[in-house]
């Protein structure tokens, strides 16, 4: 049995003095400093995480380049698979932030406006390097392709950019669908309508994309504790969980979660 993944993330900016910091808001919003990337790294690498997550949260809506003398930093400190996103554009994009140490690219944005990145980066790559993230959002009008019942209710989930700033009118279940089919090697699914409430993933959209999928699926946003872990493992069937703000603020342990996990019966690496 293949064990499920427990992953954190960091969203990372610069802060007024142009610094790279960690923060953490909700609903990609209201976002407030929480650490230094480097020490949280190495922190989380020491802490048992199975990989780890570095987003450049700003790079693509400010059009500027990934903070790679950051993610080198980063890397240098963190002995586990690292996935960078934000600002990738290019294939020469996804070639320097692999040889600045990360294992893996996560692209948005680009892949959106130009699908056949996604081919690109897999074939000069590997598709292990590709995951290709989605920053969804609820709509609950007849727009969509891919529905879902939400307390009575039917609606879509929407691919949005540039942080969740701009929607696409694209479907995020016929996205998932293309990208796997473009070589994608994993999907990383981020609920707008979840980020940092803390009330547990969004299980409805976790799942549209685990059931159209075959390709792994990381889900995000929204975890408040184990007990969210276990609901999406198990009902949703994601094949990694990430969280942030209940392990940066100490809330829960990675050692506490996993073990949880295990007592409930989802294999995990202890």
């Amino acid at each position: 049995m293949l064990t499920k993944r427990i992953i954190p993330c960091i969203d990372v900016d610069l802060d007024e003095d142009g610094n790279p910091a960690v923060y953490t808001g909700v609903n990609f919003e209201d976002l407030q400093y929480t650490g230094d990337p480097v020490e949280m790294a190495k922190a989380y690498n020491a802490a048992g995480a199975d990989e780890f997550v570095f987003l450049d949260i700003t790079a693509s809506a400010d059009g500027r380049e990934t903070m790679l003398d950051t993610v080198s930093a980063v890397a240098d400190e963190c002995f586990i698979p690292l996935t960078v996103g934000g600002g990738i554009r290019t294939k020469a994009d996804i070639k320097e932030t692999l040889r600045a140490g990360a294992d893996k690219v996560s692209i948005n944005t680009a892949a959106l406006d130009r699908p056949a990145l996604i081919g690109e980066g897999a074939a000069a790559f590997g598709s292990q390097c590709i995951v290709i993230s989605v920053d969804a959002r609820r709509r609950y009008d007849e727009a969509g392709e891919h529905y879902a019942e939400i307390d009575g209710e039917s609606c879509w989930f929407e691919c949005t950019v540039k942080g969740g700033r701009e929607g696409t009118g694209v479907d995020v279940v016929s996205w998932a669908r293309e990208a796997e089919r473009r070589g994608a090697g994993e999907l990383f699914v981020n609920s707008i309508d979840t980020d940092g409430t803390k009330d547990g993933y969004d299980i409805p959209l976790t799942k549209a994309v685990c059931d159209n999928v075959s390709t792994p699926v990381i889900a995000s946003s929204g975890c408040g504790g184990p007990e969210d872990m276990y609901e999406v493992f198990t009902e949703a069937n994601a094949d990694a969980g990430l969280a942030a703000s209940i392990f940066h603020f100490g809330e829960y342990s990675i050692e506490e979660t996993k073990q949880y996990l295990d007592e409930h019966g989802v294999a995990v690496r202890l």
